[in-house]
Protein backbone atom coordinates (compact mmCIF):
# COMPACT_ATOMS: atom_id res chain seq x y z
CA UNK A 1 0.00 0.00 0.00
CA UNK A 2 2.60 2.34 1.08
CA UNK A 3 4.40 1.77 -2.49
CA UNK A 4 1.40 2.73 -4.35
CA UNK A 5 1.11 5.65 -1.99
CA UNK A 6 4.54 6.85 -2.80
CA UNK A 7 3.90 6.30 -6.89
CA UNK A 8 0.93 8.46 -6.87
CA UNK A 9 3.12 11.14 -5.21
CA UNK A 10 5.96 10.88 -7.25
CA UNK A 11 3.60 11.26 -10.45
CA UNK A 12 1.56 14.48 -8.56
CA UNK A 13 5.88 15.57 -8.09
CA UNK A 14 6.78 15.07 -11.57
CA UNK A 15 3.57 16.69 -13.40
CA UNK A 16 3.67 19.91 -11.46
CA UNK A 17 7.45 20.00 -11.49
CA UNK A 18 7.33 19.91 -15.60
CA UNK A 19 4.25 22.08 -15.36
CA UNK A 20 6.17 24.87 -13.59
CA UNK A 21 9.63 24.21 -15.19
CA UNK A 22 7.79 24.82 -18.77
CA UNK A 23 6.13 28.04 -17.53
CA UNK A 24 9.01 29.20 -15.92
CA UNK A 25 11.25 28.94 -19.41
CA UNK A 26 8.45 30.83 -21.07
CA UNK A 27 8.81 33.47 -18.63
CA UNK A 28 12.81 33.68 -19.38
CA UNK A 29 12.40 33.29 -22.66
CA UNK A 30 9.43 36.29 -23.01
CA UNK A 31 12.39 38.77 -21.13
CA UNK A 32 11.96 39.16 -17.29
CA UNK A 33 11.74 42.89 -17.82
CA UNK A 34 8.69 42.03 -19.81
CA UNK A 35 6.87 39.59 -16.89
CA UNK A 36 8.05 42.56 -15.14
CA UNK A 37 6.22 45.24 -16.84
CA UNK A 38 2.87 42.69 -17.36
CA UNK A 39 2.86 42.79 -13.39
CA UNK A 40 2.93 46.15 -13.04
CA UNK A 41 0.43 46.72 -15.35
CA UNK A 42 -1.95 44.81 -13.03
CA UNK A 43 -1.33 46.65 -10.37
CA UNK A 44 1.72 44.18 -8.85
CA UNK A 45 5.33 45.44 -7.99
CA UNK A 46 7.20 44.35 -11.03
CA UNK A 47 9.68 42.43 -8.17
CA UNK A 48 7.16 39.82 -8.14
CA UNK A 49 7.21 39.61 -11.89
CA UNK A 50 10.93 38.22 -11.66
CA UNK A 51 10.07 36.14 -8.16
CA UNK A 52 7.49 34.02 -9.71
CA UNK A 53 9.64 33.47 -12.79
CA UNK A 54 12.19 32.52 -10.69
CA UNK A 55 10.53 29.67 -8.38
CA UNK A 56 8.68 28.46 -11.38
CA UNK A 57 11.79 27.94 -13.11
CA UNK A 58 14.05 26.91 -10.13
CA UNK A 59 11.27 25.07 -8.34
CA UNK A 60 10.14 22.97 -11.39
CA UNK A 61 13.70 21.57 -11.71
CA UNK A 62 13.70 20.73 -8.11
CA UNK A 63 10.54 19.06 -7.96
CA UNK A 64 11.88 16.81 -11.09
CA UNK A 65 14.76 16.29 -8.78
CA UNK A 66 13.03 15.71 -5.66
CA UNK A 67 14.63 18.47 -3.71
CA UNK A 68 12.85 20.52 -1.23
CA UNK A 69 9.41 19.00 -2.56
CA UNK A 70 7.24 20.33 0.62
CA UNK A 71 9.02 23.86 0.92
CA UNK A 72 9.07 24.43 -3.63
CA UNK A 73 5.22 22.89 -2.97
CA UNK A 74 4.36 25.79 -0.72
CA UNK A 75 6.06 28.48 -2.68
CA UNK A 76 3.86 27.54 -5.73
CA UNK A 77 1.07 27.18 -3.87
CA UNK A 78 1.18 30.82 -2.87
CA UNK A 79 2.14 31.91 -6.52
CA UNK A 80 -1.25 30.00 -7.52
CA UNK A 81 -3.29 31.35 -4.68
CA UNK A 82 -1.31 34.78 -6.04
CA UNK A 83 -2.32 34.13 -9.27
CA UNK A 84 -6.35 32.86 -9.13
CA UNK A 85 -6.71 36.25 -6.65
CA UNK A 86 -5.13 38.87 -8.36
CA UNK A 87 -5.48 37.62 -12.00
CA UNK A 88 -8.55 34.78 -12.88
CA UNK A 89 -10.71 35.20 -10.04
CA UNK A 90 -12.98 38.07 -12.42
CA UNK A 91 -13.39 35.56 -15.07
CA UNK A 92 -14.42 32.96 -13.36
CA UNK A 93 -13.85 29.13 -12.96
CA UNK A 94 -13.83 27.91 -16.76
CA UNK A 95 -13.13 31.93 -18.20
CA UNK A 96 -15.15 33.64 -21.08
CA UNK A 97 -12.81 35.38 -22.73
CA UNK A 98 -9.42 33.78 -21.37
CA UNK A 99 -9.03 30.62 -19.11
CA UNK A 100 -10.60 31.12 -15.98
CA UNK A 101 -9.19 29.26 -12.77
CA UNK A 102 -9.66 25.86 -12.87
CA UNK A 103 -5.84 25.02 -13.63
CA UNK A 104 -4.81 27.03 -11.17
CA UNK A 105 -6.95 25.22 -8.77
CA UNK A 106 -5.79 21.88 -9.76
CA UNK A 107 -2.14 22.95 -9.55
CA UNK A 108 -2.75 24.43 -6.05
CA UNK A 109 -4.53 20.83 -5.02
CA UNK A 110 -1.64 19.49 -6.52
CA UNK A 111 1.00 21.70 -4.97
CA UNK A 112 -0.92 21.54 -1.30
CA UNK A 113 -0.60 17.34 -1.71
CA UNK A 114 2.75 17.41 -1.87
CA UNK A 115 3.07 20.10 1.17
CA UNK A 116 1.28 17.78 3.19
CA UNK A 117 2.86 14.07 2.44
CA UNK A 118 6.27 15.02 0.72
CA UNK A 119 7.71 12.50 -2.43
CA UNK A 120 10.13 10.50 -1.48
CA UNK A 121 10.20 7.95 -4.32
CA UNK A 122 13.06 9.06 -6.49
CA UNK A 123 14.17 12.06 -4.57
CA UNK A 124 17.20 13.29 -3.95
CA UNK A 125 16.29 14.41 -0.37
CA UNK A 126 15.78 11.01 0.34
CA UNK A 127 19.45 9.89 -0.98
CA UNK A 128 21.09 12.73 0.59
CA UNK A 129 18.85 12.80 3.91
CA UNK A 130 17.28 9.99 4.81
CA UNK A 131 13.87 9.57 5.81
CA UNK A 132 14.25 11.67 9.08
CA UNK A 133 10.58 10.77 10.02
CA UNK A 134 10.93 6.42 9.72
CA UNK A 135 14.10 6.98 11.93
CA UNK A 136 12.46 8.94 14.68
CA UNK A 137 9.64 6.59 14.75
CA UNK A 138 11.65 3.93 15.17
CA UNK A 139 13.43 4.52 18.39
CA UNK A 140 10.17 5.96 19.15
CA UNK A 141 8.91 2.58 19.45
CA UNK A 142 11.62 0.52 20.23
Amino acid sequence: MEQKYEVSLFIIRVVLGVTFLIHGIDKFQMGLGNVAGWFESIGIMGFFGYAVAIIELVGGIALLLGVGTRMISALIGFVMLGAIFMVKLPLGFMGTEAAGYELDIALLAMAAALVISGSKLLALDNKFFGNKNENSSKRISA
